[in-house]
């Protein structure tokens, strides 16, 4: 018997197919087909529900095909709600769940942030079946949908990682600007209060003229008609200027800052996975990282030419590299590096070097291929391993054409 807070042990085959939903939902990559897929499904779904809300409120159209847009809701709520399911589901597999209870660690997941957004964007409909809800209040709810979209948007969910990481600086400007919104209002109230009595008889009424000059948008329903209140007015405009940018310069500085973030943790993760740089230390892989140059190559394109002078070697972190020679083609893989032979030799390159797939590569070159070998020699002896090795067997693979050739002309 289970003990309280936990279920019963899953099948091996349960254990599999709860990992590869894990994978495909929460932590697949564009580098897996499934998940691929399933982003650019459920994003396409998402908006589509977004353009189907603002159809909806379009008469003529709502009369036509009103029964079509509700079915599509329909499929649509099912849809949301099957994959709902599946995320507490897999949960499980998630690093820090891993430790808790399968009941705990649930509960724990459902209350997350982007959780919360996915249940209140099917949870309306399903609520239309026990209580009295306008139906239109309900088509209002559906364009919580469109918020599910920050979890498949990675800039996104950066932007959000911005808004709470300077909430603190942004928290500051809105308290200076509102004291400036205050202080405008309370002016104006008295240099105006006689002569526009309507407009700026109190300081509340005098609020909607300084937000209005505040942010530049300047509606010309409501301004200063006396010589001090356009004083004051010209000056509030001036300080609405640099005021009202404040914020916007503190989430772009933040998102920039965010964006460069990312391309470190990014550029780290591909280092760390080469096997040839597996080893080495934190502050290691923090100084091969400065000489490496990330890069993403569709398929087809040609990497390198046989002739080529020998200007980098290559580390294959994603994708396969196709090797063209006489005979059967070579293909890289994952861990892999090529261009190292001609690197070592001084010599020009010898193949023809395609990507047979959307490769992600790090390129290095040879002046800091030299720096890199005198501060990490075991790094160059691996090189030269693999390098003498490939070699051989070109050497081989060259002899064995030689002779096949020579047999075929004595015959």
């Amino acid at each position: 018997m289970p003990r309280a807070g936990t279920e019963p042990d899953p099948s091996p085959q349960q254990r599999s197919l709860r990992a590869r939903l894990y994978h495909i939902l929460e932590a697949g990559k564009t580098s897996d087909r499934a998940s691929l897929i399933f982003d650019l499904s459920i994003t396409s779904l998402i908006i589509a529900n977004v353009v189907a809300f603002s159809l909806e409120t379009v008469p003529a159209i709502e009369a036509v095909y009103g029964g079509h847009l509700e079915l599509f809701n329909i499929v649509s709520v099912a849809v949301f709600t099957v994959e709902y399911l599946v995320r507490i589901w897999v949960c499980t597999e998630h690093g820090p769940y891993r430790r808790l209870s399968p009941v705990r660690a649930r509960w724990r997941f459902v209350r997350t942030p982007m959780m919360i957004v996915d249940l209140l964007a099917i949870a309306p409909f399903y609520l239309a079946f026990f209580f009295a809800i306008d139906l239109r209040v309900l088509r209002v709810f559906r364009l919580l949908r469109f918020f599910k979209l920050a979890r498949y948007s990675p800039a996104l969910m950066s932007l959000s990682r911005v808004l709470w990481l300077e909430r603190r600086a942004l928290a500051a400007a809105l308290i200076v600007m509102s004291g400036a919104l205050l202080v405008s209002s309370t002016l104006l109230y008295f240099i105006e209060r006689e002569a526009q009595p309507e407009a700026f008889g109190s300081v509340p009424a005098a609020m909607w003229w300084s937000i209005a000059t505040l942010t530049t948008v300047g509606y010309g329903d409501v301004v200063p008609i006396t010589a001090a209140g356009r004083m004051i007015g010209g000056l509030v405009m001036l300080l609405g200027l640099g005021m009202f940018a404040l914020p916007i310069g503190i989430i772009a500085t933040g998102f920039s800052q965010e964006i460069h973030r990312r391309e470190f943790a990014v550029t780290w993760g591909m280092v760390a996975r080469v096997p040839l740089f597996s080893a080495l230390e934190p502050d290691q892989i923090f100084a091969v990282m400065g000489r490496l140059e990330a890069m993403s190559v569709a398929r087809g394109t040609h990497i390198a030419h046989a002739g080529d002078p020998a200007d980098a070697m290559y580390f294959i972190v994603g994708g396969e590299v196709e090797v063209v020679r006489d005979g059967d083609p070579v293909f890289l893989t994952e861990g892999d590096f090529f261009g190292e032979l001609a690197l070592l030799q001084n010599t020009r390159r010898r193949h023809e070097l395609v990507a047979a797939s959307d490769c992600n590569l790090l390129k290095l070159s040879a002046d800091d291929f030299a720096v890199l070998s005198r501060r990490h020699p075991e790094i160059r002896k691996a090189v030269q391993l693999v390098a003498h090795r490939r070699a051989n067997e070109d050497d081989a693979f060259t002899e064995t054409e030689e002779l096949a050739a020579a047999q075929k002309d004595d015959g």
